[in-house]
């Protein structure tokens, strides 16, 4: 690891993050949780929101696949996803479900506004995003499938919307 020359948790604490949240929305995996934390620790993200049933730090399961990201990653428990979505756009963030849905903006069609922060909301494995979220949102994302399945896993779909927002944010830098 030191090769890596890798942050120690107290200085990724104090780097500066990409402008954006994760919210999982009622996610029922334990495995999927802790991959989203590496994910957001990997990427650099502000904050993960875990809401409603989604499990929460500590538990074996979450730290299996995020291999410590809880301790780097800030994250909040809140237990309805709605009330975060509504406080987050009063904050300033522009809120994108992502999902499959009428009106959805393909993923490789999105461009992040200069300085704005969003916040991606990433549903449960069987039911998605609730409806009333995907509805209150400022945005539906949708990422391209062209094989036979109609859905990626969710640590899976997060990496992708993470990575593109990263090196879209990147290309606007330079």
């Amino acid at each position: 690891m030191d090769e890596l020359n890798r942050d120690s948790v107290e200085a990724f604490k104090n780097k500066k993050k990409i402008p954006l949240v994760l919210v999982l929305d009622n996610v029922r995996s334990l495995n999927n949780v802790g991959s989203v934390f590496r994910t957001a620790d990997a990427f650099m993200a502000e904050k993960v929101y875990l809401c409603g049933i989604t499990g929460k730090p500590p538990h074996r399961d979450i730290e299996k696949t995020a291999l410590g990201a809880t301790e780097s990653v800030d994250w909040e428990h809140v237990p309805d996803t709605l009330e975060l979505v509504k406080r987050l756009q009063v904050d300033g963030f522009k809120v994108c479900a992502v999902e499959q849905a009428e009106r959805s903006t393909m993923l490789h069609d999105f461009q992040p506004e200069p300085g704005q922060h969003y916040a991606f909301v990433l549903g449960n494995e069987v039911f998605g995003v609730e409806q009333d979220v995907v509805s209150t949102s400022d945005m539906v994302l949708e990422i391209p499938q062209f094989g036979t399945k109609h859905s990626l896993n969710i640590s899976v779909a997060t990496g992708v919307v993470v990575w593109d927002f990263l090196s879209k944010t990147l290309a606007q830098e330079a």
